[in-house]
């Protein structure tokens, strides 16, 4: 059989299927997919991921991660990225194996890509949430090794004009939470943070200072958590969604909330030791 012309795709692009990427990729070049390595050989030592915040306001959504990733007990990486753009309107925090977690994001990024290609339009935030569920899913077999990548995701809801939060377990599980959420090594305290300081009614530049003060209160009690830095000018990332789109939060902004945090816990009481 004649090799194809160079200026013609190959039959599989050419077949009628789902809208899914990953189906394709599954029917067509397995091989590519993030869980196709081999289940039983044994988890090499890897970068983690540690802590991802997410809190709703009035109008949208906040989704904030901080800059380290570890391994074992050495700091791998210093300024590792852990939230992405999922699509327009949508954001998506990684927690876990980094390896295993971005590759994750990126199928899941062209997954809401081909959705949109193939059917014309854009998939609920419910929808999108479903379709990662089964992403989480697929890695189950890396996950009972220890190669787990657990995400953290949300948007704003375009048909009901709010910003909404899911979070996921390791076998696929999605559920929605209220108000806020937090995942990775450091959520035990993030989570403590937003309860406290989360309220009804905040506009965007206030939850991104609730984002921010989560992340620092989770760095000061995990390890793997990394605080920001401004002497190597290292500061979390964060996203707004809301009907504007995706928007990431620039560095001077957040230097300048993190100063004000910074200040005004010098301030308490406690560290002058007064009563």
């Amino acid at each position: 059989m004649s090799p194809l012309p160079p200026d013609r795709l190959p039959a599989s692009f050419l077949t009628p299927g789902s809208s899914s990427f990953v189906d394709f990729l599954g029917a067509h070049a397995p091989e590519l997919l993030p869980h196709a390595a081999d289940a039983r050989a044994a988890a090499p030592a890897t970068a983690h991921a540690t802590t991802i915040v997410a809190l709703t306001y009035a109008g949208g959504m906040v989704m904030a991660g901080d800059r380290r990733a570890t391994m074992g007990t050495t700091i791998a990486h210093r300024q590792i990225e852990k939230v992405f753009p999922a699509d327009e309107f949508s954001a998506i925090g990684i927690a876990g194996t980094a390896g295993l977690a971005i590759d994750l994001v990126r199928l899941f990024q062209l997954e809401l890509e081909h959705y949109e290609k193939i059917e014309g339009s854009l998939l609920s935030l419910e929808g999108k949430a479903n379709r990662l569920a089964t992403m989480v899913r697929a890695n189950l077999p890396l996950a009972l090794q220890g190669l787990a990548a657990v995400p953290l995701f949300g948007g704003y809801d375009e048909g009901r004009g709010i910003g909404r939060i899911f979070s996921y377990d390791v076998v696929g599980g999605r559920y929605e939470e209220q108000d806020h959420h937090s995942v990775g090594s450091g959520s035990v305290y993030a989570r403590g943070s937003l309860k406290k300081q989360w309220r009804h009614g905040m506009g965007a530049a206030e939850a991104i200072e609730v984002a921010l003060h989560a992340l620092v209160d989770a760095a000061d009690e995990d390890s793997a958590t990394g605080g920001p830095d401004a002497a190597r000018g290292i500061y979390p990332m964060v996203a707004t969604v809301s009907a504007e789109g995706y928007r990431p939060v620039t560095q001077a902004d957040l230097a300048a909330s993190t100063d004000r945090i910074e200040r005004a816990r010098a301030a308490r009481p406690e560290r002058g030791g007064a009563s």
